[in-house]
């Protein structure tokens, strides 16, 4: 069968420490070319393929199947739409795009194009997420009552990416960062009823927000996600209460810190955890309380592709479909118009 020929419309990090690896690694894509404006960086670590000065080229190369739109945010609806106009399919980085509508206007095209749209949503594939999905799936906490969810850095500094710091669409750690936590969220529980926002500015002298607490209201659960910039002694970044027991869990995947080192992954050990940052469990399990410590679930985010492969090359489902960035999206507008109205939105 032959491989799924691709290219990448940026090499900065995500190109460079997300895509870029898993795509050389399965041996179902071939990465032809990279889209790099005035540089060829790539050529250092991928020689054999292509540099391309605009997406107008990606777009008339016939061999081109799929196309990884990972630029800015705020360009994700204008390329993703340019790409599958073009019979092409696309994986599109987080936040899929702006607006509910841009995402449903992609979603509608790919399905009359008849090609394969999907969200790069990287982090279910993440060793900590992967763990906790389990426990909650075996049901060892019982019914669920409560879940958080965090993603929190200490850095006051901000960012030399003029994108991430300019007040427009697509910036702030809403748009950044809540995608991740999002998606995890519905991932594991569906769609909420309704949302309440406090989304803020905490930085000195950052234009947009880089703080959010989010909490999803289910009908006899609560959700509560959060991030920001000023959390040097990180709480556990997953807690979750059933009505039999609690299980914490550090945000320890190691792949992306393995990644930025230019580690190359492999299908052996990747995405393999230190001991020292396994799970507590603190339940009953046939009439005996426990308290313990569980094993990490192994993480590698070329199970995403392997997923992007089945779907293109054997039509299996997307893993993460165009209608899961969709949920996300009327998630993150429903959170801006609370925050804004201080008062809980319904969906």
């Amino acid at each position: 069968m032959a491989p799924i020929k691709t290219a990448i419309l940026s090499f900065g990090m995500s190109g460079r420490v997300f895509h870029a690896p898993f795509i050389h690694l399965h041996p179902g894509f071939e990465l032809c070319g990279v889209w790099e404006r005035t540089k060829s960086e790539s050529l250092a670590l991928y020689p054999n393929i292509r540099i391309y000065r605009s997406i107008d080229e990606i777009l008339a190369d016939d061999s081109i199947e799929l196309v990884v739109v990972n630029t800015p945010t705020a360009t994700h609806f204008d390329f993703a739409k340019k790409v599958l106009e073009a019979g092409k399919h696309a994986i599109v980085e987080k936040a899929f795009t702006t607006t509910v509508e841009e995402a449903f206007i992609l979603k509608k095209l790919a399905e009359e194009k008849k090609m394969m749209l999907s969200v790069f949503q990287n982090r279910r594939w993440d060793s900590d997420f992967k763990t906790v999905k389990k426990v909650i799936h075996e049901e060892l906490l019982g019914v669920i009552m409560e879940t958080e969810i965090h993603f929190d850095r200490f850095k006051d500094e901000l960012s030399p990416k003029a994108h991430k710091e300019t007040p427009a669409p697509g910036a702030g750690i809403l748009n950044d960062l809540s995608p991740h936590l999002i998606d995890q969220a519905l991932h594991l529980y569906g769609m909420p009823q309704s949302v309440f926002a406090d989304i803020r500015i905490t930085r000195p002298g950052s234009k947009v927000d880089d703080y959010f607490e989010i909490l999803l209201y289910y009908p006899a659960m609560r959700v509560r996600l959060k991030a920001g910039y000023q959390v040097r002694e990180a709480f556990p970044s997953y807690v979750v209460h059933g009505r039999k027991g609690s299980f914490l869990k550090s945000r320890g995947d190691v792949q992306e810190v393995k990644l930025l080192a230019n580690e190359k992954p492999n299908l052996t050990d990747w995405g393999t955890e230190p001991e020292s940052e396994q799970g507590l469990l603190h339940t009953e399990k046939n009439g005996r309380v426990i308290r313990e410590k569980i094993p990490t679930l192994q993480g590698n985010y070329y199970d995403y592709y392997d997923g992007i492969f089945q779907s293109i090359r054997n039509h299996q489902p997307v893993h993460v479909s165009a209608e899961d960035g969709i949920h996300v999206m009327q998630i993150i507008e429903a959170c801006f118009k609370s925050s804004a109205e201080k008062k809980v939105t319904d969906l």
